[in-house]
C-alpha cells in the first residue's frame, strides 16, 4: 500500500529525515518508535502533504504522494492524527465529526448530495459505537473535552473521511495509562475492520503490543526494522526503548 524510499525533508537548514525506507502492506498494524527528536512526526507530516520533502519518493498504492498538497493525500485516502489532537476547541463535537467528512460530502454535492450525506451519517453512528462518550457530547464545544476525549474526536474525526491508510502521531501523549489502553484497543479494532495503520508512538510497549512489524528510528533514519516480536527480543531495543522488564500493555 504504502511505499516509501530514501525519503528526505527538514525545516531550514535542519534536515530531520536523512533518507527514510520503509513500507505498509495493506490490513497492517506498522509501528515506528524512537526517541525524540528521532524524525517520526517529520515523517508522518512530509507524507501527509505538510512538510514538503526535499528528495525521495513516497508511493501510496502506486501514486507518489511526497509533493502532494495535504488535502490531495487525504482524498487519496492517506489520513493524519496529528500529534496534539488539533481539534477545533470552539466547534462542538458534532461540527468536528463532519469536517472529517468534508471532502465526501464537497464530491457528494455535484451528484445531488443526498446519498453521500446518508452515508456520513451513517459513519458518524459507527464512530459513536467506537466512542460512546462523543455521541453523548455532541452539542458540547470539543474544548471542553478532556484529553482522553479529545484523543477519541481526532481519531473519529478522521475516521470519518473512511481513511485506507491511518496514520497517528503519538495517540497516547499526555492520556493516562487506563485511557491509552482504550485507545489502543479501539486501533487494533480498526484493523481488524479492514483499516491500515501507521503508528508512530513513544510508547513502545503499547506500540509493539498491537503492531504486526515495525521500524526504529535515531537522527532521521531508520536504525532497526522487523516484526513486532523481533523488535520486542532486540537487546538494543529492549534496553533503549522497552526497559528490562518488558511486559505487554495486554498483561
Amino acid at each position: 500500500m504504502l511505499r516509501v524510499r530514501n525519503l528526505r525533508a527538514g525545516y531550514g537548514s535542519v534536515e530531520a529525515l536523512r533518507g527514510v525506507s520503509l513500507h505498509v502492506d495493506a490490513g497492517e498494524i506498522v509501528a515506528i518508535i524512537g526517541a525524540n527528536g528521532a524524525g517520526k512526526s517529520t515523517l508522518l507530516n512530509a507524507l501527509a502533504g505538510i512538510v514538503r520533502p526535499l528528495g525521495g519518493s513516497a508511493l501510496f498504492s502506486g501514486k507518489e504522494i511526497a509533493f502532494q498538497p495535504a488535502e490531495a493525500v487525504a482524498a487519496r485516502g492517506c489520513v493524519l492524527v496529528p500529534e496534539g489532537r488539533q481539534i477545533f476547541a470552539d466547534l462542538t463535537v458534532r461540527e468536528n465529526l463532519l469536517l472529517g467528512a468534508y471532502l465526501r460530502l464537497r464530491r457528494g454535492a455535484g451528484r445531488g448530495g443526498r446519498g453521500a450525506r446518508r452515508e456520513v451519517e451513517k459513519d458518524r453512528e459507527a464512530v459513536h459505537a467506537l466512542f460512546p462518550v462523543l455521541a453523548q457530547r455532541g452539542e458540547q464545544h470539543a474544548g471542553t473535552l478532556s484529553g482522553g476525549e479529545q484523543q477519541m474526536l481526532a481519531l473519529g474525526r478522521a475516521l470519518m473521511s473512511r481513511p485506507r491508510l491511518l496514520m497517528l502521531d503519538e495517540p497516547s501523549i499526555g492520556l493516562a495509562p487506563l485511557v491509552v489502553k482504550g485507545i489502543f484497543q479501539v486501533i487494533a479494532r480498526l484493523r481488524r475492520q479492514g483499516t491500515t495503520v501507521l503508528l508512530v508512538e513513544q510508547n513502545a510497549r503499547a506500540a509493539l503490543s498491537i503492531a504486526d512489524r515495525g521500524y526504529v528510528m535515531e537522527t532521521g533514519r531508520v536504525m532497526v526494522e522487523g516484526t513486532a516480536a523481533e523488535l520486542g527480543l532486540n537487546h538494543d531495543v529492549r534496553r533503549a526503548y522497552l526497559g528490562r522488564d518488558y511486559r505487554s500493555i495486554d498483561e
